[in-house]
């Protein structure tokens, strides 16, 4: 079985839920405290043992990608002047063993088209993750926990595909992915078999309270079943149709309950709320 090395992040979104702070600069390359958006999800991944990032994006995203460049010009400045610690903070950026590619989404098709992008930059039978950088995912405070390294590590246990969720109010279920693990919720840390999702159930309806979050570790099979999914809802080409379809493939499906907390940055209360958390944990006064 190939290792776990690769994981996709879709960027090409237009970031409308945060408007107008991402009229003109990227929702990914909004601050969260001392970082960027999708800094903090590479490192999320780099944490977990992945070091080769794809960045699906498109055009005007390109500070995205700047972002972990070199920048001789003010690297020798700091240098100069003697900033080694401003040194050392934009080194930590992209270390050595980072690997950043990026491919371009011509159209916005949808996420499993977004996906489905970066098959050729895939070895066949590759597994990957797909990370979404609306959300932040942060272990609870003086944790260390890192929910998508523990996803990984039963990717290798088991070969299952691993889909992190975490329980959400009864009356807000019909804002989510629901998943159906036929009664068997895993507890924290752990994985249950799933037998479906249901996409924004009435609460009467809602199989449990575990919403899909936006962190997967999947099969390279999900790319070829992508490669002739047909568009589903919003006439789109959904992820989790080809990952339904992986399960009635009989291919086991599992779901991932996280330890850590969830921040959703695509939207202003979402972010705002990470920003004053996390500033406050990381000992700034504000």
């Amino acid at each position: 079985m190939k290792q776990l090395r690769k994981a996709i992040i879709p960027v090409a979104g237009f970031g409308t839920r945060l408007l107008p702070i991402s009229k003109s600069i990227p929702k990914e390359m909004v601050p969260v405290v001392d970082r960027p958006l999708i800094q903090h999800v590479v490192e999320e991944a780099l944490a977990a043992g992945i070091n080769e990032i794809i960045l699906v994006t498109r055009s005007g995203k390109s500070s995205i990608e700047d972002h972990f460049d070199a920048h001789a010009e003010l690297e020798d400045s700091l240098a100069n002047k003697g900033k080694d610690d401003l040194l050392k903070t934009l080194a930590a950026i992209a270390p050595p063993h980072l690997k950043i590619t990026s491919v371009r989404q011509p159209n916005a098709k949808g996420l499993g088209h977004a996906v489905f992008c970066a098959l050729h930059l895939l070895e066949k039978d590759e597994p990957f993750a797909v990370i979404l950088p609306d959300v932040l995912v942060k272990p609870q405070a003086r944790s260390q926990v890192c929910d998508l390294g523990d996803m990984v590590k039963r990717w290798d246990a088991s070969s299952a595909a691993q889909i992190m969720v975490e329980a959400v109010p009864e009356e807000e279920v019909y804002r989510y992915g629901i998943v159906d693990c036929g009664g068997s919720e895993p507890r924290a840390g752990e994985s249950a078999t799933m037998r479906g999702v249901v996409e924004k159930p009435k609460p009467s309806d809602a199989p449990s309270r575990l919403s899909v979050i936006g962190r997967y570790v999947l099969p390279y099979r999900i790319m070829e079943l992508l490669s002739d999914q047909p568009p589903g809802a919003g006439n789109e080409i959904q992820l989790t149709d080809a990952i339904d379809r992986l399960m009635k493939e009989g291919n086991e499906v599992q779901a991932f309950r996280m330890n850590g907390r969830t921040f959703d940055c695509g939207h202003i209360e979402g972010w705002l709320k990470a920003n004053n958390i996390l500033a406050r944990e990381a000992g700034y006064d504000v």
